[in-house]
């Protein structure tokens, strides 16, 4: 199996997590970001969740600072932009998306799926690529009830420490419903 690395720069690997809502990232590409930080000391993480309010956002900069625990330097950026509504919002949130690219300047940067049949999803994914289009972009999906897996070409192994290492931290960021999530040890990317 061939395999993609990534060598280590001269300065810290820089890395943008985009979800839109509290809980994307984690369940997305959560996986991965730990395997890459356990791999990369020095690594820097821009982490931003857009569509978040009230108790939500204290989840959300929990979630993160436990995720984010190892990182060289992290830097969490949670909006309030209304769930759901995103496409009807998506000029203010393309605005957004302007000033993070004069903020950062990612080696990787993570995103949704662009099929993804959540309209939220699709628009954060459309404007990620849209402002990091030269940048190394990989989608991540959200097991959910509404079956709109893909066919992913990019695959990252999980060993069972960091497959517990992320259960530990999913489960320790709660839920509004008390209810508990988790994905397989494996998680796909589209490039």
């Amino acid at each position: 199996m061939l395999t993609l690395q990534f060598d280590s720069p001269p300065r810290a690997l820089q890395i943008l997590c985009v979800g839109a809502h509290s809980d994307d990232i984690e369940i997305g590409c959560g996986g991965t970001i730990l395997r890459l930080l356990s791999e990369h000391e020095n690594a820097e993480v821009c982490w931003v969740v857009l569509g978040s309010t009230g108790q939500r956002d204290a989840e959300a900069l929990m979630s993160a600072e436990i995720f984010l625990a190892t990182a060289k330097k992290k830097d969490i950026l949670i909006r309030n932009f209304k769930a759901s509504f995103f496409p009807y919002v998506g000029d203010e949130i393309k605005s957004f998306f302007e000033e993070l690219k004069e903020r950062v300047s990612p080696d990787l940067v993570f995103t949704h799926y662009r099929n993804d049949l959540h309209q939220d999803h699709r628009l954060i994914s459309e404007l990620t690529w849209n402002t990091y289009r030269n940048h190394l972009i990989l989608e991540y999906e959200i097991l959910k009830y509404d079956g709109d897996l893909g066919s992913p070409n990019f695959f990252v192994h999980l060993d069972d420490a960091i497959c517990q290492k992320r259960s530990a931290r999913l489960w320790t960021a709660s839920q509004p419903s008390g209810r508990k999530t988790g994905s397989p040890p494996m998680h796909s990317w589209r490039y």
